[in-house]
């Protein structure tokens, strides 16, 4: 299968902003503080990759179906009205943010201290956004043509850049906050210019083409924005439940519980890479298989991610259970942030297992164009479980141990559901 590169891919793309953090949190003095600021820059970044997947994951299944059928004309046009639809809608959202930044930390949860370090980060971030959304919205399409080793380069080029440029600026140049920002806007666009001229040269037998020779069809069109608003709904509520979480986590807390959640998070987001992997690195498998109905070649793809997700996720939450105060000291070892942060990670991950299930449901809808269920998922852990128990358990009598719990129980009753349902409509049916 294609998921070693995607992968790769994976986790080189998290080094984007984790090791934005990693750094930001060894700045002597005010890491802890600094990375509560970053952390309130999450629903932001959250809410631009949705709108990423809407053109990227919404575009490559669709593209991979066309490519199994040998339909390479409409294959062709679907990737191109999903790129010129990405980067107006880049355009748009970097001249909104830059406007609206202050507020919406404020409205995040930010206070007096944390936004002095937020603020400038986000909005030298949202300087960005076009290149961020063309490298990452556009790396499924070099996926979607069996071209992974090169999807992979892409996102690599990028990390290892920033990963020079982040010390170099925050340490070397002293700019702090603002040099790790500067770190990952270089690097955004260098990944950007590798992705246009693949795309746009000899090798790929779907090609860029300019503007005015894309034929726009509203039903394709239709197709790419419905099959990736599964995509982006999943998105949009991680930022929801970002803002939900920074804000009880204000009231009932303090920054500190802010930094907390925002190292919490991005051990989340080292862990699940693998499981994100497995689902990006056998959707175009899927969505081939499903294109030229052989079905059996589907249903094997879909045991064997979910066996591997399974696997991965039960190693991964033993190693959280036995050695938290590692993966906290990945990004801070303060000693306070330390105490609230062991109990709130053993309490957030205990039912990580069950993302396995939930992702390798979201992966079968997405790729075989199940709009309905996919979407649907998507705001049912999110938005009809994880958001108001946020809310209401802290009232309950948890306080801030609420909003860690929330995560578990979400885990375990949306991801059930997602794969059973998966099994019984999908699974069963492909003969």
């Amino acid at each position: 299968m294609s998921a070693t590169p995607m992968l790769v891919a994976q986790l080189l793309n998290l080094m984007y902003n984790i090791v934005d953090r990693i750094y930001i949190g060894k700045i002597e003095d005010i890491g802890v503080v600094a990375l509560g600021g970053v952390g309130l820059c999450f629903p932001v970044i959250s809410l631009i990759t949705a709108f990423t997947n809407l053109f990227g994951a919404g575009g490559a299944p669709l593209c991979s179906i066309e490519r199994g059928k040998r339909n390479l004309e409409k294959a062709g046009r679907i990737m191109n009205i999903s790129f010129y639809m990405l980067v107006v809608t880049a355009v748009i959202l970097t001249m909104i943010g830059l406007v609206l930044s202050e507020p919406l930390l404020y409205l995040f949860g930010a206070s007096d201290i944390t936004i002095q370090y937020a603020l400038p980060y986000m909005r030298i971030y949202f300087l960005g956004t076009v290149f961020s959304m063309i490298a990452l919205g556009m790396n499924p399409f070099i996926n979607a043509q069996g071209f992974a080793s090169t999807g992979m380069m892409t996102i690599f080029i990028g990390a290892v850049t920033n990963i020079i440029l982040d010390p170099v600026f925050i340490f070397g140049l002293n700019l702090g906050v603002k040099g790790a920002a500067i770190a990952t806007v270089v690097s955004q666009i260098i990944s950007a210019v590798f992705v246009l001229l693949f795309l746009t040269g000899k090798k790929p037998e779907l090609k860029l083409q300019r503007l005015k020779d894309v034929e726009f069809r509203f039903d394709e069109v239709g197709d790419v924005l419905s099959l990736g608003s599964s995509s982006f709904v999943m998105q949009c509520t991680n930022s929801l439940v970002q803002i939900a979480c920074n804000s009880m986590l204000s009231q009932f807390g303090s920054d500190l519980y802010v930094s907390c959640m925002t190292v919490i998070n991005s051990v989340r987001q080292i862990l699940e890479v693998p499981v994100l992997a497995i689902g990006d690195g056998s959707s175009p498998i899927l969505s081939y298989n499903y294109g030229a109905k052989n079905y059996k070649g589907v249903k094997k793809a879909i045991r064997i991610i979910t066996c591997a997700g399974v696997f991965y996720t039960l190693v991964a939450w033993l190693f959280v259970f036995l050695f938290p105060s590692f993966f906290i000291h990945i990004f801070n070892d303060d000693s306070k942030l330390l105490q609230i942060a062991i109990p709130a990670i053993h309490m957030y991950f205990f039912a990580f297992v069950f993302q396995a299930f939930q992702y390798c449901g979201q992966t079968v809808f997405k790729s075989l164009n199940k709009k309905k269920q996919a979407i649907f998922f998507s705001l049912l852990r999110k938005v009809v479980i994880v958001v108001p128990l946020t809310f209401f358990l802290p009232y309950l009598g948890f306080g801030t141990m609420g909003v860690f719990m929330a995560e578990p129980i979400s885990n375990f009753i949306g991801g059930s559901i997602c794969f059973i349902t998966m099994l019984v409509t999908v699974y069963f049916r492909l003969d």
